[in-house]
């Protein structure tokens, strides 16, 4: 068992979901990180400078706005799901809607179609207003157990 795993269920044993960034260096220096305290599990980009891409308007990199997508997709198989591995992303699609000002940018995730193997997953992200998103995206994940790999020759 990675030691991911085995901090996912040390986390979930504990109920913090804010842990579980604790176990992703990429996460904690990005300072993304899931929270559950009004019942659904959002994920949290704080702001920081190093964010911003434009400095002209000021505005967040679509970088970084892609990476907390991907992230946000992650915490969210790693929490809701009965997964036995750590996902890995397959493909993303990213859909920039608006300028993300200095600000914390805020994502939510849902599962739209799971199979065996595969995992379909999107995620939205706003900052003030939920109803209007800065980014969307569309990802798939591989979530096969090491039981399901072919044998090796």
């Amino acid at each position: 068992m990675s030691s991911l795993l085995e901090r996912l269920a040390e986390v979930r044993k504990s109920g913090e979901v804010g842990r579980l960034a604790e176990a992703i260096p990429y996460a904690r220096w990005m300072r993304i990180a899931p929270e559950n305290g009004t019942g659904e599990l959002l994920t949290r980009m704080r702001f920081h400078d190093d964010l911003i891409g434009n400095t002209f308007l000021p505005a967040i990199h679509g970088g970084t706005l892609g990476a907390m997508l991907e992230m946000t997709a992650i915490f969210h198989l790693l929490w809701e799901t009965e997964t036995e591995t750590v996902p890995k992303i397959v493909n993303i699609t990213v859909d920039y809607l608006r300028s993300a000002r200095p600000a914390d940018v805020i994502a939510a995730a849902k599962v739209t179609k799971q199979g065996r193997r595969m995992v379909n997953v999107f995620a939205e992200a706003w900052q003030d207003d939920r109803s209007k998103p800065v980014a969307t995206a569309n990802a798939h994940f591989l979530v096969t157990s090491s039981d399901d790999a072919p044998p090796s020759l």
